[in-house]
Protein backbone atom coordinates (compact mmCIF):
# COMPACT_ATOMS: atom_id res chain seq x y z
CA UNK A 1 0.00 0.00 0.00
CA UNK A 2 1.37 3.80 -1.02
CA UNK A 3 3.06 4.91 2.17
CA UNK A 4 2.98 1.90 4.37
CA UNK A 5 6.98 2.13 4.72
CA UNK A 6 6.95 5.87 6.14
CA UNK A 7 7.90 6.87 8.86
CA UNK A 8 4.92 8.92 10.73
CA UNK A 9 4.18 10.71 13.96
CA UNK A 10 0.62 12.21 15.36
CA UNK A 11 -0.13 15.44 14.35
CA UNK A 12 -1.94 16.42 17.43
CA UNK A 13 -5.17 17.40 15.80
CA UNK A 14 -7.94 15.48 17.25
CA UNK A 15 -9.74 12.98 14.23
CA UNK A 16 -7.23 13.90 11.85
CA UNK A 17 -3.79 11.07 11.94
CA UNK A 18 -7.38 8.69 10.75
CA UNK A 19 -7.36 10.50 7.81
CA UNK A 20 -4.08 10.21 6.74
CA UNK A 21 -2.39 6.69 7.44
CA UNK A 22 -1.70 7.56 11.19
CA UNK A 23 0.20 10.86 11.05
CA UNK A 24 2.37 12.83 8.97
CA UNK A 25 4.86 11.42 7.24
CA UNK A 26 8.85 12.03 8.49
CA UNK A 27 10.40 14.06 7.87
CA UNK A 28 8.43 16.35 5.66
CA UNK A 29 7.11 19.59 5.09
CA UNK A 30 3.02 20.95 5.60
CA UNK A 31 1.75 23.96 4.54
CA UNK A 32 -1.60 24.92 6.58
CA UNK A 33 -3.41 27.81 4.70
CA UNK A 34 -6.03 30.28 5.43
CA UNK A 35 -7.73 33.24 5.81
CA UNK A 36 -7.65 34.87 9.25
CA UNK A 37 -9.56 32.90 12.00
CA UNK A 38 -9.79 29.83 10.68
CA UNK A 39 -7.21 28.55 13.20
CA UNK A 40 -3.97 28.04 11.91
CA UNK A 41 -1.74 29.15 14.96
CA UNK A 42 -3.87 26.96 16.95
CA UNK A 43 -3.46 24.04 14.49
CA UNK A 44 0.64 24.93 14.83
CA UNK A 45 0.81 24.45 18.46
CA UNK A 46 -1.21 21.46 18.76
CA UNK A 47 0.90 20.04 16.17
CA UNK A 48 3.67 21.10 18.53
CA UNK A 49 1.88 20.11 21.97
CA UNK A 50 1.44 16.91 20.59
CA UNK A 51 5.26 16.89 20.12
CA UNK A 52 6.05 17.37 23.94
CA UNK A 53 3.54 14.73 25.04
CA UNK A 54 5.42 12.27 22.70
CA UNK A 55 8.96 13.22 24.32
CA UNK A 56 9.71 15.28 21.18
CA UNK A 57 11.45 19.09 21.41
CA UNK A 58 9.58 21.92 19.59
CA UNK A 59 10.64 25.01 17.97
CA UNK A 60 8.20 27.91 16.88
CA UNK A 61 9.30 30.70 14.63
CA UNK A 62 7.14 33.88 13.94
CA UNK A 63 7.95 36.15 11.81
CA UNK A 64 5.67 38.95 12.36
CA UNK A 65 3.69 38.50 15.48
CA UNK A 66 3.67 39.65 18.97
CA UNK A 67 6.23 38.55 21.73
CA UNK A 68 5.61 35.00 23.44
CA UNK A 69 3.94 36.31 26.31
CA UNK A 70 1.57 38.18 24.43
CA UNK A 71 0.64 35.38 22.11
CA UNK A 72 0.34 33.08 25.08
CA UNK A 73 -2.35 35.57 27.28
CA UNK A 74 -4.52 33.95 24.12
CA UNK A 75 -4.00 30.42 24.12
CA UNK A 76 -3.17 29.29 27.25
CA UNK A 77 -6.97 28.87 27.88
CA UNK A 78 -6.29 25.78 25.92
CA UNK A 79 -6.18 22.18 27.88
CA UNK A 80 -3.36 21.10 25.67
CA UNK A 81 -0.94 23.62 25.92
CA UNK A 82 1.43 23.90 28.99
CA UNK A 83 2.88 27.59 28.78
CA UNK A 84 6.18 25.75 30.79
CA UNK A 85 7.00 24.02 28.44
CA UNK A 86 7.75 27.39 26.52
CA UNK A 87 11.59 27.67 26.33
CA UNK A 88 12.18 24.00 27.51
CA UNK A 89 10.77 21.80 25.06
CA UNK A 90 9.45 24.25 23.19
CA UNK A 91 11.62 27.19 21.72
CA UNK A 92 9.64 30.49 20.70
CA UNK A 93 12.17 32.53 18.25
CA UNK A 94 11.45 35.98 16.47
CA UNK A 95 12.18 36.22 12.57
CA UNK A 96 11.49 39.68 12.64
CA UNK A 97 14.88 41.46 13.45
CA UNK A 98 16.45 39.55 11.21
CA UNK A 99 13.83 40.07 8.44
CA UNK A 100 13.84 44.15 9.39
CA UNK A 101 17.73 44.21 9.48
CA UNK A 102 18.67 43.90 5.39
CA UNK A 103 16.18 41.19 3.94
CA UNK A 104 18.86 38.87 2.92
CA UNK A 105 17.60 35.41 2.32
CA UNK A 106 20.68 33.31 2.92
CA UNK A 107 21.23 34.90 5.94
CA UNK A 108 17.45 34.40 7.11
CA UNK A 109 18.10 30.71 6.00
CA UNK A 110 21.13 30.67 8.44
CA UNK A 111 19.66 31.67 11.21
CA UNK A 112 17.03 29.33 11.13
CA UNK A 113 19.80 26.87 10.49
CA UNK A 114 21.63 27.84 13.70
CA UNK A 115 18.84 28.14 15.70
CA UNK A 116 17.45 24.64 14.28
CA UNK A 117 21.10 23.08 15.36
CA UNK A 118 20.56 24.84 18.87
CA UNK A 119 17.85 22.96 19.66
CA UNK A 120 17.21 19.88 17.74
CA UNK A 121 13.93 19.85 17.09
CA UNK A 122 11.30 17.08 15.41
CA UNK A 123 8.82 19.63 14.89
CA UNK A 124 9.30 22.58 13.44
CA UNK A 125 6.79 25.86 12.83
CA UNK A 126 7.09 29.12 10.71
CA UNK A 127 4.25 31.19 11.54
CA UNK A 128 3.43 32.59 8.92
CA UNK A 129 5.69 31.79 6.25
CA UNK A 130 3.33 33.95 3.54
CA UNK A 131 4.88 36.83 4.72
CA UNK A 132 8.38 36.62 4.11
CA UNK A 133 7.57 37.03 -0.04
CA UNK A 134 7.28 40.93 0.45
CA UNK A 135 9.97 41.30 2.87
CA UNK A 136 13.08 39.79 1.30
CA UNK A 137 15.34 40.37 -1.52
CA UNK A 138 15.56 38.12 -4.77
CA UNK A 139 13.89 35.02 -5.86
CA UNK A 140 11.09 34.12 -3.26
CA UNK A 141 10.14 30.62 -4.80
CA UNK A 142 13.91 29.66 -4.66
CA UNK A 143 14.31 30.72 -0.89
CA UNK A 144 11.16 28.28 -0.24
CA UNK A 145 12.89 25.55 -2.15
CA UNK A 146 16.19 26.32 -0.42
CA UNK A 147 13.76 26.58 2.70
CA UNK A 148 12.19 22.91 2.51
CA UNK A 149 15.17 21.18 1.30
CA UNK A 150 16.84 22.44 4.55
CA UNK A 151 14.19 21.73 6.89
CA UNK A 152 13.89 18.21 5.73
CA UNK A 153 17.69 17.59 5.81
CA UNK A 154 17.09 18.52 9.92
CA UNK A 155 14.96 15.45 10.06
CA UNK A 156 11.72 16.99 11.08
CA UNK A 157 8.42 17.77 10.84
CA UNK A 158 7.90 21.25 9.91
CA UNK A 159 4.14 23.25 9.52
CA UNK A 160 4.16 26.54 7.42
CA UNK A 161 1.13 28.38 7.61
CA UNK A 162 0.15 30.86 4.77
CA UNK A 163 -2.17 33.16 5.08
CA UNK A 164 -4.76 33.78 2.49
CA UNK A 165 -7.25 36.13 1.62
CA UNK A 166 -11.04 34.76 1.39
CA UNK A 167 -11.06 33.79 -2.18
CA UNK A 168 -7.53 32.03 -2.59
CA UNK A 169 -7.49 28.69 -1.26
CA UNK A 170 -3.76 28.74 -0.50
CA UNK A 171 -0.49 30.80 -1.22
CA UNK A 172 0.08 29.18 -4.71
CA UNK A 173 4.17 29.67 -4.92
CA UNK A 174 4.60 27.56 -1.59
CA UNK A 175 1.68 24.83 -2.80
CA UNK A 176 4.42 23.11 -5.12
CA UNK A 177 7.68 23.23 -2.72
CA UNK A 178 6.00 21.30 0.46
CA UNK A 179 4.66 17.80 1.14
CA UNK A 180 1.75 18.10 2.67
CA UNK A 181 -1.07 20.93 1.75
CA UNK A 182 -4.05 21.34 4.64
CA UNK A 183 -6.27 23.82 3.77
CA UNK A 184 -8.90 25.40 6.93
CA UNK A 185 -11.50 27.47 5.38
CA UNK A 186 -15.01 29.12 6.95
CA UNK A 187 -18.20 28.45 5.31
CA UNK A 188 -22.05 28.97 5.97
CA UNK A 189 -24.26 26.05 6.73
CA UNK A 190 -27.90 26.10 5.30
CA UNK A 191 -29.00 27.40 8.57
CA UNK A 192 -26.88 30.58 8.43
CA UNK A 193 -24.10 29.91 10.78
CA UNK A 194 -20.61 30.02 9.71
CA UNK A 195 -18.37 27.20 10.54
CA UNK A 196 -14.84 26.16 10.28
CA UNK A 197 -13.65 23.41 8.06
CA UNK A 198 -10.64 21.19 7.06
CA UNK A 199 -9.47 19.72 3.67
CA UNK A 200 -6.36 17.55 3.13
CA UNK A 201 -5.37 18.95 -0.58
CA UNK A 202 -2.33 16.98 -0.94
CA UNK A 203 -0.31 14.68 0.68
CA UNK A 204 2.96 13.13 -0.92
CA UNK A 205 2.90 9.10 -0.04
CA UNK A 206 -0.36 8.89 1.42
CA UNK A 207 -4.03 7.65 0.50
CA UNK A 208 -5.13 9.99 2.46
CA UNK A 209 -8.94 11.07 3.02
CA UNK A 210 -10.13 13.96 0.75
CA UNK A 211 -13.06 16.87 0.88
CA UNK A 212 -13.56 19.28 3.49
CA UNK A 213 -14.43 17.96 6.84
CA UNK A 214 -16.30 20.27 9.56
CA UNK A 215 -13.66 21.63 12.10
CA UNK A 216 -14.35 22.54 16.00
CA UNK A 217 -12.23 24.76 17.98
CA UNK A 218 -12.68 24.39 21.42
CA UNK A 219 -10.71 24.75 24.41
CA UNK A 220 -9.43 20.84 23.76
CA UNK A 221 -7.92 22.24 20.81
CA UNK A 222 -9.10 21.53 17.04
CA UNK A 223 -11.10 18.25 16.20
CA UNK A 224 -12.16 17.04 12.90
CA UNK A 225 -15.29 14.96 12.14
CA UNK A 226 -14.85 13.03 9.09
CA UNK A 227 -17.69 12.89 7.06
CA UNK A 228 -19.41 16.04 8.57
CA UNK A 229 -19.02 19.31 5.90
Amino acid sequence: MVGETLERVRSGINGMDEMMQGGFAFPSTVLVAGSAGTGKTTFALQFLARGVKDGEQGIFFTTLSEPTQWMLRFVTHFSFLDKDTFGKQIRYVDLGPTLRKDRDPDKLLKFIDDNIAEYMPQRIVIDPISVIGNMIKGDYRMFLYDLANHLKNWRAVSILTGEVLPQEPYPVEISYIVDTVVLLSLGLTSEGTRRKYLEILKMRGTQHTTGQHLMDVSRDGITVTVGLK
